[in-house]
């Protein structure tokens, strides 16, 4: 049956209606259905032990966890604005968390996400979901490589099964705490996270569509079970598992802890809303979908609400689980409601089961998220960036492992900020008035310098766009949404950059994405009068080598000349 929703509400609103109700207004069939319970159980599978081990990383329980992938992951499906978004714990929250538990308690972290949820709500409706793109690539590399670090520092101990009271939350105090404690490691948690280790690396290799993380704990716990080895599981450490979710409970709240905890809430709204965001753009490339971001805000707001008042933690959109969705042939946000509900009945027919999981193999699945947060790959590529670019990436980096994410944060932005105006200062071609990326349109009107051609008398399957001023990090995601307004790919894609004075290294991961996209719809790219001070920087951070068969021609006309040999041969 049609829903008529969408058409009664406003149209400055559409962009807050969930894509649950788009999917169901567009219809919904029992074969889509079977797929999304395909692909939910799959995701369930694999988030199941993650959210027990994200819990014991983050200084909480795996009771937490859980509560937060059934509360939050139900939560952001069903009211979120990406059609395939899998919410929950992830890794990112680790480091905010530990610290908000270690200065405030428990309490404090409840109060803290309650504050963020709200952050959230309130920064979707002001319609801020779009100004993710002013993030710069090397603060958001700087920071997960930094919590990558962290995270994986924080299992040091159960991956050693070293007997410490309260590892120290300071990096160095920590590794002196485990240095120290050197001489009480234990041999049976060292085989068991080698076994762990183990089963993950060779079936994220030769059996990658396998759920290796709860092969990994199975088979340790039939270890840990079959023969009586003495290990900490989560039967000896934290009692076991619950079978059901609270109630939800109102926090005692106070203006003073509320002042006292704004900082750890606005780290933590800007940790959700950027790797959920991050993750409905990786969504999207993955299957040319558009996520409603500011819509997608405002579920994310309400569901760490909820799992704060559930005695949750954090959530958001986790960047791997939803890929496994996409992967698992997801339709829609249904199977993000079934992974929930998936987890909920685990949890109430299998909890006395958990009690067997050694918290070795939990730490050893905790030091393969570490590694893929990591982002080494990208952390290498981005050190061939402009000396500016690389202190922003190491000072995030530092900072993250050595001081505070907050601080790290803040402190990467504003020094983004300052070097986009040193370079905008060096800048010798100064446009205004004009839109960062524009169609040619008036280029056809008017005689140029490279073209004298009208819009109309391109050739058919050929399309052209200009970029206008600095292509940095403010600009650089727009770029990607011009495939995503046209009705067909076209044939051959010219992007006019004569008129871009700089290019920084969000420029060149946006420009190499661009090029992927049309790679895979088929689209031959034509460069256009780039500058040389601009080909210096890609050439400098190995687009070309990455890009051997790029088009590149000095003006618009041979851009033209160019295109026109590729459609009529």
């Amino acid at each position: 049956m049609k829903n008529h929703i969408l058409p009664l509400l406003p149209a400055s609103w559409h962009l807050f209606v969930p894509k649950l109700v788009t999917v169901f207004q567009q219809g919904y069939s029992l074969q889509n259905f079977r797929a999304d319970t395909i692909s939910g159980l799959t995701v369930a599978i694999v988030a199941l032990p993650l959210a027990m081990a994200l819990g014991i990383a983050s200084g909480a329980t795996p009771a937490e966890g859980l509560i937060t992938l059934v509360v939050g992951g139900l939560l952001i499906s069903l009211l979120g604005g990406s059609r395939y978004q899998i919410g929950g714990p992830t890794g990112a929250f680790v480091v905010v968390i530990f610290n908000v538990i270690a200065q405030h308690g428990y309490d404090g972290l409840i109060i803290a996400t309650l504050m963020a949820g709200a952050i959230l709500v309130a920064a979707g409706l002001a319609r801020m979901g779009t100004w993710i793109k002013y993030i710069p690539q090397p603060v958001v590399t700087g920071f997960t490589s930094g919590i990558a670090v962290i995270i994986f520092s924080s299992q040091i101990k159960d991956l050693f099964g070293l007997e410490i009271e309260k590892v120290p939350g300071d990096f160095f105090e920590k590794w002196q705490s485990f240095w120290e404690a050197r001489d009480s490691f234990s041999p049976e948690s060292i085989m068991i996270a080698v076994v762990a280790l183990t089963i993950l690396i060779v079936l994220k290799k030769f059996a990658p569509k396998l759920p290796a993380f709860l092969i990994a704990v199975v088979t340790t716990s039939l270890l840990v079970w079959l023969f009586k080895i003495e290990v900490a599981t989560i039967g000896s450490a934290f009692g076991g598992i619950p079978h059901n979710i609270p109630f939800p409970q109102w926090p005692v709240l106070s203006l003073e802890k509320m002042q006292v905890l704004l900082p750890s809430a606005l780290t933590i709204a800007f940790l959700a809303g950027v790797e959920s965001l991050l993750s409905a753009v990786v969504a999207d490339g993955m299957t040319g979908r558009r996520h409603r971001s500011n819509c997608e805000l405002v579920a994310q707001g309400v569901a760490n609400a909820a799992s704060a008042l559930f005695g949750g933690m954090p959530a958001t959109g986790a960047i791997a689980r939803t890929a496994t969705n996409i992967r698992s042939g997801a339709f829609s946000p249904v199977s993000g409601v079934l992974h929930a509900v998936f987890v909920l009945l685990f949890m109430v027919f299998l909890a006395p089961l958990a009690s067997f999981i050694p918290l070795a193999c939990l730490a050893a699945i905790l030091v393969i998220v570490a590694w893929n947060m990591s982002e080494f790959d990208r952390f290498q590529h981005l050190m061939r960036a402009p000396l500016g670019d690389k202190a922003v990436l190491i000072i995030t980096f530092l900072l993250t492992v050595m001081v505070d994410l907050t601080v790290a944060i803040e402190v990467g932005v504003v020094m983004a900020a300052i070097l986009f105006m040193h370079r905008m200062s060096q800048a010798v071609e100064m446009q205004t008035d004009t839109s960062l990326i524009e169609s040619d349109v008036d280029d056809y009107n008017r005689p140029a310098s490279d073209s004298n051609q009208q819009r109309e008398q391109l050739p058919e399957g050929v399309e052209a766009f200009q970029i206008r001023g600095p292509f940095f990090f403010g600009v650089a995601s727009r770029l990607l949404d011009v495939l995503d307004h046209m009705i067909a790919p076209p044939k051959v894609f010219i992007l006019r950059m004569r008129h871009v004075p700089l290019i920084d290294a969000s420029g060149d991961t946006a420009l190499e994405e661009f090029i992927n996209r049309c790679r895979k719809q088929g689209t031959t790219v034509i460069l256009s009068g780039m500058q040389p001070h601009c080909r210096e920087i890609l050439a400098q951070m190995g687009f070309f080598d990455h890009h051997s068969d790029i088009l590149e021609v000095d003006n618009f006309q041979a851009a033209l000349e160019k295109a026109r040999l590729i459609i009529f041969r």
